[in-house]
């Protein structure tokens, strides 16, 4: 596949989530017309500390900033946990904070929770670190999909058409703006 490549990037760790179902439609839909990479090492990321970093980054941290670093764009989709990001998702956040993998690239997030209210605070500490890291947030393409438990198929995809067609969207629109600035 040639084009741009865009990174999925769940902030769950949840089995059954919602938001992880969301990524895996998107990257099911666009698979055929662009390149997806769907990130799924959240989990063994070890804790940041500034002490480590200073040193040699661990690989599993590597090998997050080049999957960064090779994207066009990055799309999010994380819950919001006790009124903000869950702390796993903190943690890889931190950990792209002191490299440059992510400045001006587009980056956007969707929100599948059941109501519009329910990651206001995940995306406001979303929004501050990203735009602390010089991503390049793209607000078209940061949207509210509301999703529940029974929108999923029994394969783990969303099925509920309306909402498979807002995914795609979403995506198709931060992909746009990757092929702008590769133009």
């Amino acid at each position: 596949m040639t084009g741009p490549l865009i990174l999925l990037v769940s902030g769950s760790l949840r089995e059954g989530s919602i938001n992880s179902a969301a990524i895996r439609t998107v990257a099911a839909q666009l698979a055929a017309d662009v390149d997806v990479t769907v990130y799924d090492e959240m989990g063994v990321l070890p804790h940041f500390t500034p002490d480590v970093e200073a040193t040699a980054l661990p690989e599993v941290v590597a090998r997050l900033r080049r999957s960064i670093e090779g994207s066009d764009a990055v799309l999010i989709c994380t819950p919001e946990y006790a009124g903000a990001l869950p702390g796993s998702f903190k943690n890889l956040l931190d950990w792209t904070v002191g490299g440059m993998e992510i400045v001006g690239k587009p980056t956007a997030w969707i929100n599948v929770s059941a109501n519009a209210t329910g990651a206001a605070g995940a995306h406001s500490s979303l929004e501050t670190v990203l735009t602390y890291t010089g991503a390049d947030i793209i607000d078209d393409a940061c949207r509210h999909i509301p999703l529940a438990a029974s929108d999923l198929s029994a394969d783990g995809l969303v099925s509920t058409p309306d909402a498979v067609d807002e995914l795609r969207s979403v995506a198709l629109t931060l992909l746009e703006r990757a092929r702008q600035k590769q133009d």
